[in-house]
């Protein structure tokens, strides 16, 4: 870990911005139409992420294990807009429990902002951030556990202004695994959460939603009938129907139990779902552009949960199908594969976070691997993040590019345990047509200051990810608590397992 950090703007001019408004990918790779009133498509299309609906894609930042008001784990989440000159810390917000209109206040162990959705809730054309707390909180005499708060997009940017709590039945259990997709094709978001007492059986609640926070209507669903906790979801559209799926992935003790493909249809997700191989983190897009979506995962070694902390790491993709992920067309690739930057070594943890854009803007999307426990020469635990590329024939390791703190351009020194890549999202920030990568290091230690964390940003270009323009924040550059922050160790729409 650092004892300092000096963290910069590299002098290098940034990327020339595309032109404003530009469709970016949807859940499954293919573009976002805004619907109507109604269901009726429009013909404009909408750039996912975008908070204040400028043009250009934005990131929300959890800093879940921070210290506010003396509360220990309380959390607080920073806002960074995207421009045509990428991030700065002066467009970046930090709020928590105390901001103005936000529910609730800094308690201990909330983890506020611990996971964290970016979509457009109410249909207003305007990206709003839903994000979920461990806090217990009393309704009608009753203990509620877990909250899921929504913070509105607005053109002036987020704040608390308006922002509520989801409606929750007293005596009752929120958020966890909470999942955005449209399941019906009504071109609204919908939302796949715990909702209830009964770990067994989920709701999905759909769009649009009322500035109250209240769904138009709620499906229930019992989604495990063996005791099995759900560890992880993905949506997509993976048989290309145009409805978006779910996926669902089941642990218990330890060990892996598969995982479940329920389909979207116009009434919602289909109550009879197919099984799927075992999955850790996951990601969706759409790597050979067939219109459907792919299913990117971590392999759980052995089929064994403890085994992915000794584990050199290992992603399967499925490709999407007429019925769904693909069993018999897959790829596999490790860093022993061909083109892959380093060598396959234990503990890695290769693909412990992952997450889908088209960097390179050739319309095939690519596929950003987190290798938080990569040694960086000596250096144990450093980190890095690996680039996949994706092409006709889905991803492979040709091209694949490898970023860390000792890249040329990239800010920062790599030292033991920050665990570069813990966190990975690619967004296009400047509205050029080309995702970019944000990356976090959520033990980086700031100032002497222990396991503060920071976050990088990479620009996409036509051959991919340079370190040219890499820019970095952190909590001293934002005023923000630092001691034990874990700044970074979720993104929005990045909810992959948590690295410990």
């Amino acid at each position: 870990m650092r004892t300092t950090l000096a963290i910069a703007v590299c002098a290098a001019a940034a990327l020339s911005a595309g032109t404003a408004g530009t469709a970016v990918a949807a859940p499954g790779g293919t573009s976002a139409g805004t619907a109507a009133p109604g269901g009726t498509a429009a013909t404009t299309t909408t750039v996912r992420e975008d908070f204040n609906g400028d043009g250009y894609q934005d990131l929300a930042v959890a800093a879940p294990a921070a210290t506010v008001d003396g509360h220990a784990r309380a959390g607080y989440i920073a806002v960074s807009y995207g421009s045509a000159n990428g991030l700065t810390t002066a467009n970046t917000t930090v709020i928590d429990q105390n901001t103005p209109g936000v529910p609730g206040a800094p308690g201990d162990d909330h983890g506020f902002g611990y996971r964290l959705l970016a979509e457009d809730l109410d249909h207003d054309g305007l990206t709003d951030l839903a994000l979920v707390t461990h806090e217990r909180f009393l309704l009608e005499g009753s203990a509620i556990n877990g909250s899921v708060i929504v913070l509105w997009g607005n053109t002036d940017g987020i704040t608390g202004q308006g922002a509520v709590r989801m409606p929750a039945a007293p005596d009752t259990q929120l958020g966890d695994n909470l999942t955005a997709g449209d399941f019906d094709g009504d071109g609204t978001t919908d939302l796949m959460m715990l909702h209830g007492d009964d770990g067994d059986q989920r709701s999905v609640l759909y769009g649009p939603f009322t500035r109250d926070g209240a769904p138009t209507r709620e499906q229930r669903i019992f989604m495990s009938d063996t005791g099995s906790s759900m560890s992880g979801t993905a949506a997509g559209d993976f048989n290309g129907d145009g409805i978006d799926d779910l996926c669902t992935f089941f642990v218990s003790n330890n060990h892996a139990d598969g995982g479940k493909l329920w389909l979207g249809t116009p009434n919602g997700l289909s109550k009879s779902p197919t099984a799927l191989p075992s999955a850790g983190a996951t990601a969706v897009g759409d790597f050979d552009n067939d219109g459907k979506a792919d299913l990117a995962t971590r392999v759980i070694p052995n089929g064994n949960v403890e085994d992915l902390a000794t584990d050199p790491g290992t992603i399967k993709i499925y490709y999407g199908s007429a019925s769904g992920p693909s069993t018999t067309r897959t790829t596999t690739i490790t860093q022993d594969t061909a083109g892959v930057p380093g060598v396959s070594e234990k503990g890695d943890q290769f693909g412990a976070r992952l997450s889908a854009g088209d960097v390179n803007g050739d319309g095939y999307d690519d596929l950003a691997a987190g290798v938080p426990f990569e040694a960086i020469e000596e250096t144990q635990g450093a980190g890095a993040v690996v680039l996949l590329k994706g092409g006709p024939g889905g991803l492979s390791g040709t091209g694949s590019q490898a970023f860390h703190q000792e890249t040329a351009g990239v800010p920062g020194v790599a030292e033991t345990g920050d665990h570069f890549g813990a966190s990975v999202r690619l967004l296009d920030i400047d509205n050029d047509g080309k995702a970019d990568l944000a990356a976090g290091a959520p033990d980086e230690d700031l100032d002497a200051v222990a396991d503060g964390g920071a976050v990088w940003s990479l620009r996409g270009t036509a051959s991919g990810l340079t370190a040219t323009g890499a820019f970095a924040f952190n909590p001293v550059d934002l005023g923000a608590p630092v001691l034990n922050a874990r700044f970074g160790l979720d993104l929005s729409n990045d909810n992959g397992p948590d690295i410990g």
